[in-house]
């Protein structure tokens, strides 16, 4: 009777998907209009297959009731009795759950004013989880501490910083330029002192003026400097400013290049004593 059942279930759903494969190829020439009659075919579909099921079970159940099936026997042929199924026998084994029939082996021996004491299992899965953490603590000792595989957290600390020095050096050989205020060099070359005085006109001269000769900041073409005099200790001053004083850090508007080239144009405006210049300010310093 399943059997007979089940073929009118397969003709039934395979019957409208062979017919809507013959029709597909006339919609192929319009790709928006195709998406939304596709939908509406995919709904048209599900409405006749659940009108075919529902047309397929009042066949089924005339026929059976012409072959002399009970109403019983119909009903529990189309709503058969669900199994009740037991609680598995790997979760009990894993939670060490025991049923109650079994309640009265598990008493021991000694009551407190009535009160029995079950002897209850500890759950498998604790047994593992606690194994297995003795089993990493004996392996991370033997590794770590005895046979010394592996660096501890500070030695490893250690090699990493010593690793990222070197891919630090290489990353900086590999640039361009390296100019700093340790390996910055004092140059007479025209285009050098040309491109700083063209950044020292952008960004200096507003403090400085246009000569050098000091406005709100301090004179730069005499002897008295406030922060040395010599090649590094300009760039030094222009690269991170002196906060106190008002001198900003030009670290992140100008390249290392620029600051190179207008700490070079400052030294060069040694002497050249323009009208109007500031008094002097800071320690004399000999050249």
């Amino acid at each position: 009777m399943k059997n007979f059942r089940f073929g009118f279930y397969l003709i039934a759903l395979f019957l409208p998907f062979g017919a809507m494969g013959k029709g597909t190829y006339l919609f192929a020439w319009n790709t928006g209009l195709i998406y939304w009659i596709f939908l509406l075919v995919i709904l048209l579909l599900v409405l006749v297959v659940l009108i075919l099921f529902r047309t397929i079970n009042l066949l089924l159940k005339t026929i059976y009731k012409a072959q002399g099936f009970t109403a019983e026997q119909i009903s529990a042929e189309f709503s058969p009795v669900k199994k009740v199924h037991s609680p598995s026998l790997f979760w009990n084994k894993v939670l060490s759950l025991k049923p109650l029939s079994e309640e009265k082996d598990m008493l021991l021996d000694h009551d407190y004013d009535g009160i029995h004491e079950l002897n209850t299992p500890i759950p498998a899965w604790f047994q593992v989880l606690f194994i297995s953490t003795i089993l990493f603590a004996a392996s991370y000792l033997l590794i770590y501490h005895v046979f010394k595989w592996a660096p501890l957290q500070d030695e490893e600390y250690k090699i990493e910083m010593a690793k990222a020095e070197v891919d630090k050096k290489l990353y900086l050989s590999k640039l361009p330029t390296q100019i700093d205020e340790r390996s910055v060099k004092l140059s007479t070359d025209p285009a050098i002192l040309g491109a700083g005085k063209t950044v020292f006109g952008l960004y200096c001269v507003a403090c400085h003026g246009d000569k050098g000769q000091g406005i709100v900041g301090p004179n730069l073409t005499d002897d008295y400097w406030l922060h040395g005099n010599k090649i590094t200790d300009i760039f030094k001053t222009v690269k991170y400013g002196i906060s106190n004083k008002g001198m900003p850090t030009w670290e992140k508007q100008l390249s290392a290049q620029q600051m190179s080239d207008v700490s070079n144009y400052v030294e060069s405006l040694h002497g050249t004593n323009p009208p109007g210049a500031k008094p002097p300010q800071g320690d004399k310093l000999s050249y």
